[in-house]
Parts: C-alpha cells; sequence; structure tokens
C-alpha cells in the first residue's frame, strides 16, 4: 500500500468514526455501535473503501490496548475482589452453556463433524470485551456492581477463549490435545495476572519523578505507553492475549490500587493517576475508534448467502442458541431480573474475538464458505444486538 493511500484510508477511518459516533449519540444510542456500523459500510460489505490488512488490524490493537488500559486505571480493585465469585459464575456459564450447545447443535442437529462442530463451539465461546465495556463507558455505567461482574467475567472469557482456540488449532493439525501444555499457559497466566500489577504499582515513584523532573514534553504518554506495550508483549509470551497485560497496567495504576499487606505507596498515585488521565485521553480517543471500526470493516456480509435456506436454519439456530446462552449467565448475579438480564445481555456481543475463530477456522480448512458464513453472520447479529438492546436494560441502574 502506497503511503498516501494508507492516509487516505486512515482519512476515511477517523471521519465516519467520529460521523456516525456522534449520530448514534445524537440518537440515544451507544456511540460504539455507530463506530461498526461505520467500519461495515465502508468495509467489503457494502462500499469496500476499506478492507483491512495488517496495517490497519495493528492501528486496531493499539485501540484495544488503550481501551483497556483506560479501563483498569478506572478500576475500583476493591470492588472487582467484591464480585469475584459472580463473575467467576457468570464466565463459567457464559463458557460452558455457549460450547455444549453450540457443539450439539453442530454435531446432532446438522451433522458436521467432530472437529467443525468443537470449533463452532469455541466461537460460540467467545465475548468481545472491547464491545462490552465501551458500550459500558458510553452509557457511563461502567462503574456499577453490573459492569464490575460483567468485567470480571469477560476478562475471563478472553483467556479461556483463547486456550480454547490454541487448544482446537492444535488439535486440528496434530489430532490430539497436550493437556500438559494447556495447564503451563493457564498456570503462567495466572502468575503473570497477580505479579504484573504489583511490579508496575513499584513503579509508580519513578514514573513520579521522571514526570516533574523531565525537561521535555511528553514524559507521561511515553512513559505509560512504554509500560502498557511491555506488558502486553509478557501477556503474550506467557500465552495470554495482549489486553490482559494493558488492563494490568492501568489497574497496577488506577487511584484505588491497593498492595498486599498495606498501599505504601499509594500517597504517588493520585496526583499520577491525575496527569495521567490528562495525559492519555486524547491518545486513548483517537486510537480507540480505529478499533470498532475495523472490526466493523472485518464483518464482510458479502460473503453470505443470503437466498440459502440452509444457511437461515443453521444461522438461525446458532444465533439463538448463542444468544440466550450468554444471557443464561446472569443468574448467578445477586439483585432483581433487570441486573440478571443486563448481565447477560452485556456477555452477549462475539465481535473481534468471533470472527479470530471464524478466520482461524476458514485458513485452517476447517470451515467451508457456507460454515464460514454462518459464522460471521452471527458474530455481526451479537455484536450489533447486544448495544442496543444493554442500552435500555441499564437505565437508572446504579
Amino acid at each position: 500500500m502506497e503511503v498516501s493511500e494508507f492516509f487516505l484510508k486512515l482519512l476515511v477511518i477517523l471521519i465516519s468514526a467520529k460521523l456516525f459516533a456522534e449520530v448514534f449519540a445524537f440518537l440515544r444510542l451507544p456511540s460504539v455501535l455507530g463506530e461498526v456500523i461505520a467500519g461495515i459500510i465502508i468495509g467489503p460489505s457494502i462500499l469496500g473503501v476499506i478492507v483491512p490488512d495488517a496495517t490497519f488490524y495493528l492501528l486496531a490493537e493499539i485501540g484495544i490496548l488503550l481501551l483497556l488500559f483506560e479501563v483498569g486505571l478506572e478500576t475500583d480493585v476493591g470492588q472487582l475482589v467484591k464480585v469475584g465469585v459472580q463473575s467467576s459464575l457468570v464466565a463459567a456459564t457464559g463458557i460452558i452453556a455457549p460450547a455444549l450447545l453450540g457443539f450439539w447443535i453442530s454435531s446432532y442437529v446438522f451433522n458436521f463433524p467432530f472437529i467443525v462442530s468443537m470449533f463452532i463451539g469455541g466461537t460460540l465461546v467467545a465475548t468481545s470485551i472491547g464491545i462490552t465495556v465501551r458500550v459500558l463507558v458510553d452509557l457511563k455505567k461502567h462503574q456499577t456492581k453490573t459492569a464490575k461482574i460483567v468485567l470480571g467475567a469477560a476478562v475471563l472469557d478472553d483467556i479461556v477463549g483463547v486456550v480454547i482456540l490454541a487448544v482446537l488449532y492444535d488439535f486440528s493439525i496434530k489430532g490430539e490435545i497436550n493437556i500438559i501444555n494447556t495447564v503451563k499457559v493457564l498456570g503462567f497466566i495466572a502468575i503473570f495476572l497477580l505479579i504484573a500489577p504489583i511490579i508496575t504499582k513499584l513503579f509508580v515513584p519513578i514514573i513520579s519523578r521522571l514526570s516533574s523532573s523531565s525537561r521535555t514534553k511528553g514524559m507521561i504518554p511515553t512513559v505509560i505507553v512504554s509500560v502498557i506495550l511491555g506488558l502486553a508483549v509478557i501477556s503474550h509470551n506467557v500465552g495470554a492475549p495482549e489486553i490482559l497485560g494493558s488492563f494490568a497496567a492501568g489497574i497496577a495504576l488506577a487511584r484505588r490500587f491497593f498492595l498486599p499487606l498495606g498501599a505504601t505507596i499509594d500517597h504517588y498515585s493520585y496526583g499520577l493517576a491525575e496527569k495521567i488521565d490528562v495525559n492519555m485521553k486524547p491518545i486513548i480517543d483517537l486510537f480507540v475508534p480505529v478499533f470498532f471500526v475495523v472490526v466493523g470493516a472485518s464483518i464482510n456480509l458479502k460473503v453470505i448467502d443470503f437466498s440459502s435456506s440452509a444457511f437461515w436454519q443453521i444461522a438461525g439456530l446458532l444465533t439463538i442458541g448463542a444468544i440466550i446462552t450468554k444471557m443464561l449467565s446472569g443468574v448467578w448475579v445477586k439483585g432483581g431480573l433487570k441486573a440478571k438480564l443486563s448481565t447477560g445481555i452485556a456477555m452477549v456481543p462475539r465481535g473481534e474475538v468471533g470472527l479470530i475463530f471464524a478466520e482461524v477456522g476458514k485458513k485452517s480448512g476447517i470451515f467451508d464458505d457456507m460454515i464460514y458464513a454462518v459464522i460471521v453472520f452471527v458474530v455481526a447479529l451479537t455484536t450489533l444486538f447486544a448495544p442496543v438492546l444493554l442500552r435500555f436494560m441499564m437505565r437508572g441502574e446504579e
């Protein structure tokens, strides 16, 4: 791609993201939905102006890293711990129920081969933490109890989803599952999530001194982005999604973060957290919409044969199953029906995670064109369904 062509396409992405976000905000709908639809319109589904390549996927990855950092920065770890049991139960239900139902529909209703059915079940496990978090932020509900439960559950879903994808891909190549390697990866992830925030927090005094003594502009964003990227790389190397590294960095630098055995260095945090907010906000607001436009542009509706009755039968059953099984996960939430439904709906969108499963399935030869089209349809519908319904469900929630 020519440099000028890249600039032009980036210009289209940025302008369309902002334009559609403003329109949807005016209509009192989540702006993230506008950004995803902007991607669908300018992407291969309709206009074909943007066909995401490696460069745009990299920009999108930066956007999701920054989004999860921002969420971590505003997270009350104490509250997150308090809802840990509920989050775990929501995550477990949101993993097991869709996987089993997806496998059963694929294998016993439509008689797909075993590995194809396994991959379809694995795809339905996915929850797009990026879509879910952004909707909650747009609705200004990211500090509610429901949001804390959903955030914890979505993080667990992301970890398990990556492990499932790796295991299934390995199985499709070798014909067997290496349990020992899977357990090792999960162990490394657990250790990383425990240690990363504490290590980052110990560097807070150094970051604070650098920001106050620097004679040049931009020290805070340079250091913070370096920390985010460093933890993302480490997270990837231990087998976890990169976004867990940026989330851990945000949690460590949050105002309310506490260290085990006492928060002895908290007096550095508050002023630094304010500086981080001011310096990082423009960067986050620039890159995050790119991620959601790229998600939309990655959904190619032209691969779908809407005239096929077989497509509608398979897609219809899987979509209904994908929505119901995720909504079922909200049963563990304490409170009324509204809180349970809000949690379940927030777990529904598959977004970029579902598309990754679809692409791996297609490139490895596991999915044929029709099954790939079905998965794309399920991902698109669940991604667009949740933000609209969630807005109405979470009105007035504290």
